[in-house]
């Protein structure tokens, strides 16, 4: 999907004043990040490493695994990608409603897809004769998530399966999610994961993948030489060095979500949907998303995520992701004007 996903800021013609429709951790001071990159300006000048192996190096170093597990990816929409490409005509069954950019990579590669409904009982889900199962944890758009313990034994009960697990959001919930070097005791696992989202940096484009050495390995074979470019890797390691610069405040921000949500619970029309994250699901009970998110647009430079487009969701569904209580406040308040 080149297009159709949310924070579409590129693509709008008014003024965004307040942007709903991105996952991103909002908050986070950029200042030192940017003195740092301006004094590492000459590196553009120069090609950056070919795979991206100080920044594969320092992860490894942080999540405790050795560097031959890792592969840096361009975002993690490419990994996605490159793992489909590695094991083409593969069947993989996808639990939905969820990111579309796995099926759009499988769909790419020739791979026979299934999809399931998500379901809080995993045993419900029959992956026999499947190559590989794609999951979102915590998952987009619902911000719903299976628990760790819950998930490895699912993965342990299938072993004939790979599971390309994105954990994009994990530090967007207190729960306890998988951690890369579960890679050790679990086999088939791929975790793809983002360095961007809680960092504000989407535009740099960076994540990596985590799995055995010869997964990664295979999966190393169609990366293309310098696709992780000079910024990326030097921002990466900038934060990957000073974590408590970075620290994002997920109580807090939960604490805030839980407020939005009840706000938005009492306006008749909406029905928002459980979450275990800071973004969530809003059903409309009139009219489509597309028009409140006109709307929205029009009358206040509010931005949301119009979701009718995630399989297995239609038009009356909305995705928000809190934002500081001034801006929640006045959301609240537009979409009240609007149901009127």
């Amino acid at each position: 999907m080149l297009f159709g996903h949310g924070d579409d800021f590129y693509n709008s013609q008014n003024e965004i004043k307040m942007n709903f429709s991105s996952n991103v951790w909002h908050g986070v001071n950029l200042e030192k990040l940017q003195e740092h990159l301006n004094e590492q300006f000459e590196k553009l000048t120069r090609y950056p490493e070919p795979d991206a192996a100080s920044l594969k190096r320092l992860i490894a170093r942080r999540n405790e695994i050795g560097d031959e597990h890792i592969v840096v990816t361009n975002g993690s929409v490419t990994a996605f990608y490159l793992i489909a490409q590695a094991w083409k005509e593969a069947k993989s069954t996808i639990i939905i409603p969820s990111f579309s950019e796995y099926e759009d990579a499988c769909r790419l590669h020739g791979h026979e897809i299934q999809f399931c409904p998500s379901t809080e009982d995993l045993s419900d889900i029959s992956l026999e004769g499947q190559d590989f199962c794609w999951i979102c944890n915590p998952n987009n758009p619902d911000g719903t998530l299976w628990h760790r313990s819950e998930l490895l034994k699912w993965i342990d009960a299938n072993k004939q399966t790979t599971f390309v697990v994105d954990l994009a959001y994990a530090g967007f919930t207190t729960e306890d999610m998988l951690k890369p070097s579960d890679v050790n005791a679990h086999p088939n696992m791929i975790l793809v994961l983002s360095i961007s989202k809680a960092y504000n940096i989407p535009g740099l484009r960076i994540g990596y993948l985590v799995s055995t050495a010869e997964k990664a390995a295979e999966i190393g074979k169609y990366v293309i030489p310098w696709s992780v470019n000079a910024a990326a890797i030097e921002a990466s390691k900038y934060i990957l060095i000073h974590p408590a610069q970075f620290t994002l405040p997920i109580r807090k921000w939960q604490r805030e979500t839980a407020d939005f949500i009840y706000q938005l619970s009492k306006l008749d029309g909406l029905e928002v949907l459980p979450t275990n994250t800071t973004f969530f699901l809003v059903r409309l009970k009139k009219g489509s998303a597309s028009e409140l998110k006109d709307f929205l647009l029009n009358n206040y430079g509010i931005l949301i995520r119009d979701a009718s487009n995630f399989r297995g969701l239609d038009e009356s569904y909305i995705r928000l992701s809190t934002q500081s209580a001034v801006e929640n406040d006045a959301l609240v308040d537009a979409i009240k004007e609007w149901l009127k």
